[in-house]
């Protein structure tokens, strides 16, 4: 019986011990990404966007339109969305949907966006990419595809929305929850890439 309470005693303590690093983590975690910031004048080949907010995708195309990049390429497109209901969700846009935008009804998660532009950006032998996501969402978008595509320069654009708020996050349960879980989600791709 000794022995039992011992091994329980051990695991409970190994228990809070994990818990308490998990959440010096997480506090770690958000901090870096206040500071994460979008670049004033960023250059690349080609601009990856991540849907998941509307704010992306317009940050994506005024960054085409400014030249920031060659092409653009929209990632996890609902496939219930046609192109057409695309373009009229962005008017004065036609030009640039025309020549300059491919879009991408494939790819349903992180791991598949990250496939799917490596083979976007393999077919249009670019060199450098400018990476429009959530700011939340970046860290682990940035281990993705960095491993999705070796050899690439990557330049984050890390994009800030009122959901992703940093001040006071651990006051409200709904940014609780969402940095809770990107920071475990980000672990485990931290992770998978370390032992592999």
């Amino acid at each position: 019986m000794r022995g039992i309470r011992h091994a329980i005693r051990s695991l409970v303590m190994a228990g809070i011990f994990g818990f308490v690093v998990w959440l010096a983590g997480l506090f770690a975690f958000v901090e870096t990404l206040g500071k994460l910031r979008a670049p004033f004048s960023p250059q690349a080949d080609g601009i990856i966007v991540l849907t998941g907010g509307a704010e992306r995708i317009g940050d994506g195309i005024r960054l085409l339109e400014e030249k920031r990049a060659r092409r653009l390429f929209i990632s996890g497109v609902n496939i219930q969305v046609s192109a057409e209901q695309l373009r009229r969700t962005w008017p004065g846009h036609e030009a640039a949907f025309e020549c300059c935008i491919d879009l991408d009804f494939r790819a349903r998660n992180t791991i598949e966006n990250a496939f799917e532009s490596a083979e976007w950006v393999k077919k249009h032998g670019f060199r450098s990419v400018i990476l429009v996501t959530a700011r939340y969402h970046m860290p682990r978008a940035k281990l993705e595809f960095a491993a999705a595509m070796p050899g690439i320069a990557i330049e984050p654009y890390p994009v800030l929305t009122g959901a992703s708020r940093i001040e006071d996050w651990w006051r409200e349960p709904t940014l609780i929850r969402l940095y809770a879980s990107e920071f475990t989600k980000f672990c485990a791709v931290w992770l998978k890439q370390a032992v592999s």
